[in-house]
């Protein structure tokens, strides 16, 4: 069994997929309804059993998870940069990008400002990452991280607790989208 899906069905599934993915709103749903749905897809004969032809079985899972749904998240993601950058309190008018990062999204300005952004049940990661990403720099400004609430951090402790992890990374902000 080969696990070269065809580009044309990997495209119809992705399609499939990645308009319920919108429906639901993805980014908000807990791990325990997104394991629904892998299992949902997995079992669906238009879905699962499409791949199924292409791979074993027992893999359908995994590869709706990492090849279909990931890059769904990154995608969306970068659909948010001028959202974020405006959150992080940046004029887009007098924006002028150096260098983009992925994993988390991130932007380093002229200036030496790092801005990184991604969903804040990945708040440790993009917190983390702005820090880290202006440390190697020479010029780097730790400027801001910007969280898509995704309903892990609607606490205001807990946003407190994160807030003052940046302040300690020296971070300039850590503000939400809501």
């Amino acid at each position: 069994m080969s696990m070269v899906v065809p580009k044309v069905i990997r495209d119809q599934i992705r399609q499939r997929i990645w308009d319920k993915a919108d429906e639901l709103d993805w980014a908000r749903l807990s791990d325990f309804d997104r394991a629904t749905w892998y299992e949902n897809w997995s079992r669906d004969k238009d879905v699962g059993g499409a791949l199924a032809h292409f791979m074993d079985p027992r893999k359908v899972r995994v590869y709706i998870k990492d090849s279909l749904l990931k890059p769904y998240l990154r995608n969306r993601l970068e659909d948010g940069e001028e959202q974020a950058l405006v959150a992080a309190g940046l004029s887009l008018d007098a924006l002028t990008v150096k260098k983009t990062y992925n994993k988390p999204h991130g932007r380093l300005l002229v200036d030496g400002k790092v801005v990184c952004w991604g969903n804040s049940r990945d708040w440790k990661s993009v917190v983390i990452s702005v820090f880290e990403r202006a440390y190697g720099l020479e010029i780097g400004v730790p400027y801001a991280a910007v969280l898509i609430e995704t309903g892990k951090t609607t606490n205001d402790g807990v946003r407190e607790m994160i807030k003052d992890v940046g302040a300690k990374l020296q971070l300039g902000r850590v503000v939400w989208i809501e």
